[in-house]
């Protein structure tokens, strides 16, 4: 069985953002950056899949040079190979593209997904991939089990989770009660500085959208401490201040 997953490269959570060229790019100057959560449990489940059944993991990334080093983790953490599509990620739709083309050119049985970046949190590679492929795409998984060419799944619905089946191939998305990441070994590491790591030009994409503008978030206000004896001035305050009362 072959898998390919899916993976974005982002700023660590402890990441101060800031952004340049008159607010339209991320600043990436100082920035530690790690592969995306919920990609690295696509990973992990997809090397558990494998494992039980034999086959290979593959890792597609978008994105230039300086992600090599983050893609040599999944590699350690246990990838067989992986591929570089050698562009800048503008946006979901010419990320997903990118990866539909990579999986037209090598035929996988299973493409498999984060639910979202947390840089962007778009959440929409998934979706796009399987209408560019013409494959079913199950979102939001918690549990992915393959058996006798049927993939079962639990995904996250509103009001609770639902279970269902897709015959192969199939695309899926990871959510955070999928699997426990794994940690790269020291074996892993050895093993991963041999290991494939393609890269290949992006193929032709319209741009679909722009980024106008970025900006942080308004600084949180200052606590109000009111007295316990005071409870008219929190009426006060929550009337005319806050106003989430009438």
């Amino acid at each position: 069985m072959k898998i390919l997953v899916c993976m974005s490269v982002v700023p660590d959570t402890t990441t101060k953002i800031t952004f340049t060229d008159n607010d339209t790019k991320f600043n990436t100057q100082g920035v530690q950056f790690i592969i995306n959560p919920y990609d690295e449990l696509s990973l992990t489940k997809a090397l558990e899949i494998t494992e039980k059944s034999g086959g290979s993991v593959t890792v597609a990334t978008v994105g230039l040079v300086d992600a090599d080093a983050v893609i040599r983790k999944a590699l350690a953490i246990g990838a067989n190979d992986a591929i570089r599509i050698n562009a800048e990620p503008k946006d979901a739709q010419f990320v997903a593209e990118q990866i539909a083309a990579i999986v037209k050119a090598n035929g996988y049985d299973m493409v498999l997904t984060g639910r979202e970046s947390i840089d962007y949190n778009g959440g929409q590679v998934c979706g796009l991939l399987g209408a560019l492929l013409d494959w079913p795409s199950v979102n939001v998984c918690t549990k992915i089990d393959v058996q006798d060419g049927v993939a079962m799944f639990e995904r996250d619905i509103d009001g609770g989770r639902q279970s269902i089946s897709s015959s192969l191939p199939v695309v899926a998305s990871a959510q955070k009660d999928l699997c426990e990441p794994r940690i790269p070994n020291m074996k892993g590491i050895m093993a991963a500085r041999t290991k494939p790591l393609n890269v290949v030009e992006p193929v032709s994409s319209e741009t679909a959208s722009t980024y106008i503008s970025f900006e942080t978030p308004a600084a949180k206000q200052a606590v109000k401490i009111i007295d316990a004896q005071n409870a008219g001035q929190l009426i006060d305050i929550l009337k005319n201040e806050a106003k989430i009362i009438a």
